[in-house]
This record gives structure tokens, C-alpha cells and sequence, in this order.
């Protein structure tokens, strides 16, 4: 038997918690085509892992060390020569499929980014910096790595490779309802607000105000979210949100390392 690896082989790479409503469909769209599909899940108590397994996937069962962490475990863990990321929450459509492998097989570029279409809501975001939104998912193993954010974690290419373009869209179900929004804008915020603080940044209430409006005006303004009707408003005012309680979170887990280091320095003496 030969241990040739197909040059051609694509692995997808998927994290999870508490995805049994979306990761379905997520893996069913690459069921077929793909060579291998790797889930690292972090602790879901829905069946995602059960669902994943069935869906012939490889899961392996982790803790939680933020986003960019986890996507690189999972990348690590790929044996593919070509590497498709998703998010559960998104799906690959035919034509994209069709794009996907016929890229993989020509070979003229290492690293493929894809335009995202998204839905909030039930409603699909047409301006808002929500579209056009390109995102890089299709690479080559060795040619980038993700960073090691908390939240909004990115991949980081090799330095002087070409990023092409593929046409065909990647479709993103962002949020269900405005659970999942709220859900998200805490989540976020605590995640923004701790990574911040690692950074250095200061937080406080003037700041989380002023950015907080700018995160809205630059949404519905900048961003035209206002041709995206009732939906461009709310999703404009939820990214205020998220801004604003980052900044806020951020002072207090100043206030709170100032007690503590307060507290270890002991009572002043005369």
C-alpha cells in the first residue's frame, strides 16, 4: 500500500460547543467531497459530539483557551494538505463546492479567501460591513496560522504569499433571534474586555460611550446599514452594545486588579 498523501486531500476544520442545531447542516454540506472532517468541542452537553461522530467526523474533546487557540489545535491536528475552515454556523454551497475543488486541483494559489453572505435574524445583511465581507478559509497547511485571540481571531499568512479570490459565497446563519444575539454581545464583550486587558488597554465609562456610538455611527452611517431597513438599525445598536460593555467590563477588571493589588500591599503604616 502506497503512503503517497493525495496532494489534492482537503481537511475541514470545525470548533464547537453547543452546536447540535447548526453543526448538522454545517457538515452535511462537505460530506462527500471532503477527505476529512476534524471537530475539537469544548465541552457541549447538547449531542454535538454524538452528531458530530455520526456524521463521520473526527471529534476530539477539549477545554476552552479562545478562539484563535482552538482553531489552531484543530488545524494541527488536520492531516490534509489543504485545510477548509468553517464555523458551525456556516454552509458550502454547490457552486462553492465546485470552486472549492477545482482550485485545490489547479493549484495556482496556496491561499483562497471567499466572499460571506450573512443572516441576522432571519434577515440577510446586504451592506452594514456585513457585505462585501471576504473571508480567507481555503489554504494550504503550511502557508498560515491563526492567532491566538481570545475572540475575532484571524489567520495570519505566510509573509509574502497571494491571497486569490473565489466567487461563489460562503452562506453564514449568524443568529437565530436576539437570544443568540445577547447571548453573543456578553460573550464577546467578556472576551474583548479580557484580551483587552492583557493588551494594556483602559477601559472606562466615557470610553465605552464615545466608542460605543462610534461603533453605531460607523455601522449605520459608514457602513450604509441603513439600506438594510429595521434589521440595518438593530444590528447597528447590538454592535454598539457589544462596544460599549467591552469598555465598561474593561474598567472593572481594572478596578478590581487595583483592590487586589491594594489588598497585598496590606494597611498603610504611620
Amino acid at each position: 500500500m502506497s503512503d503517497t498523501v493525495n496532494p489534492n486531500a482537503i481537511s475541514v476544520i470545525v470548533i464547537a460547543k453547543d452546536e447540535a442545531h447548526d453543526i448538522r447542516d454545517c457538515l452535511e454540506s462537505v460530506r462527500g467531497w471532503v477527505n476529512e472532517i476534524v471537530v475539537f468541542d469544548s465541552g457541549s452537553t447538547d449531542g454535538t459530539q454524538a452528531l458530530c461522530r455520526e456524521l463521520g467526523a473526527q471529534v476530539t474533546e477539549t477545554d476552552w483557551p479562545g478562539f484563535g487557540q482552538q482553531k489552531q489545535r484543530a488545524l494541527d491536528a488536520a492531516s490534509g494538505p489543504w485545510i477548509l475552515s468553517l464555523d458551525a454556523d456556516e454552509r458550502i454551497s454547490p457552486a462553492l463546492r465546485d470552486e472549492i475543488l477545482a482550485a485545490v486541483a489547479s493549484a495556482s494559489a496556496s491561499l483562497y479567501r471567499m466572499p460571506r453572505e450573512s443572516s441576522y435574524c432571519g434577515t440577510w445583511i446586504r451592506h452594514s460591513g456585513w457585505s462585501p465581507d471576504y473571508v480567507l478559509r481555503l489554504f494550504h497547511k503550511d502557508t498560515a496560522r491563526f492567532s491566538r485571540d481570545l475572540v475575532h481571531e484571524r489567520l495570519i499568512p505566510v509573509e509574502g504569499l497571494t491571497i486569490a479570490t473565489l466567487t461563489n459565497k460562503l452562506t453564514h446563519y449568524t443568529f437565530r433571534d436576539f437570544s443568540e444575539v445577547l447571548g453573543k454581545v456578553n460573550s464577546y464583550s467578556t472576551y474583548g474586555a479580557t484580551q483587552g486587558a492583557a493588551r494594556g488597554k483602559k477601559g472606562g465609562l466615557r470610553k465605552a460611550l464615545l466608542h460605543g456610538f462610534w461603533s453605531f455611527f460607523r455601522t449605520y452611517f459608514i457602513q450604509r446599514g441603513y439600506l438594510d431597513g429595521k434589521m440595518g438599525l438593530v444590528l447597528a445598536i447590538s454592535n454598539a452594545e457589544g462596544t460599549y460593555y467591552r469598555y465598561l467590563k474593561l474598567m472593572l477588571l481594572e478596578q478590581q486588579r487595583a483592590q487586589v493589588s491594594s489588598s497585598a500591599q496590606g494597611p498603610a503604616h504611620d
